[in-house]
């Protein structure tokens, strides 16, 4: 220790200040939730409780380190930015629309895979065999003038990686069903609602990978409902 820096701790422990200057922090002082709460905090913790698979929250409208925790985990797994575990207004309505969803409402075949694509809460997911192969998840189709249209397609067309002549740009695990309009992985924003697609059904990469696992030539899409705008 230098003469200065001892010369200092001298002094304080003189003054009686040495003891707090050299205690460590208290083990007991309880975390701070860095999360903070929003307006939609309840209905956030409505919707997680009901989804399941994100953690234990307790739906009180009152942050806590678990709902925070559970809140980030929901918003990884969406791309929800900033991801912070603030019960912000993308992670409420992803949330309202996963949980407004029906999977029933897809009317899947009995036998093999089908893709279901609901226009009206624009979520996703895959049947197999008349049950839930894949859960729902989120999407993001044609916006105004572009709309995805309803009906019963096949898939008609597969390449890992489709560039685009029209838009100029690479289109990700590309799935073809009507026209040329697919399933793809998103270039954009995935909650950016103002850019909407082209007639295509965006998918966030970990479910655009997951589809074209599943996919195959010939398989039944379904899209039914209507995108609000549209």
């Amino acid at each position: 220790m230098g003469a200065k820096r001892a010369a200092a701790l001298a002094l304080l422990v003189g003054s009686g200040l040495g003891a707090l200057a050299l205690a460590p922090a208290s083990a007991s002082a309880a975390p701070s939730v860095s999360c903070g709460t929003t307006a939609y905090q309840k209905q956030v913790e409505g919707y997680l409780a009901k989804l399941g698979g994100y953690g234990p929250v307790t739906v009180d409208g009152k942050q806590s380190a678990g709902d925070c925790a559970a809140v980030k985990k929901f918003q990884a797994r969406f791309g929800i930015k900033p991801g912070n575990g603030s019960a912000d207004a993308t992670t409420y309505d992803v949330g309202k629309r996963l949980t407004a969803t029906s999977t029933g409402a897809c009317n899947a075949k009995k036998s093999g895979i089908t893709f279901c694509v609901d226009l009206t809460h624009q979520t996703t997911w895959v049947m197999k065999d008349g049950k839930v192969y894949r859960p729902p998840t989120i999407t993001r189709t044609g916006k105004k003038g572009y709309a995805t249209p309803a009906g019963t397609f096949t898939v008609n067309k597969r390449t890992r990686k489709e560039w685009s002549d029209p838009y100029h740009v690479w289109l990700p695990y590309w799935q073809r069903f009507i026209g040329g309009r697919g399933f793809h992985q998103t270039t954009t924003y995935i909650h950016d609602k103002s850019i909407g697609s082209h007639g295509c059904v965006n998918l966030l990469p970990v479910d655009a990978q997951a589809y074209w696992g599943i996919g195959k030539l010939g398989m039944t899409v379904k899209v039914f409902g209507r995108r609000p705008g549209t």
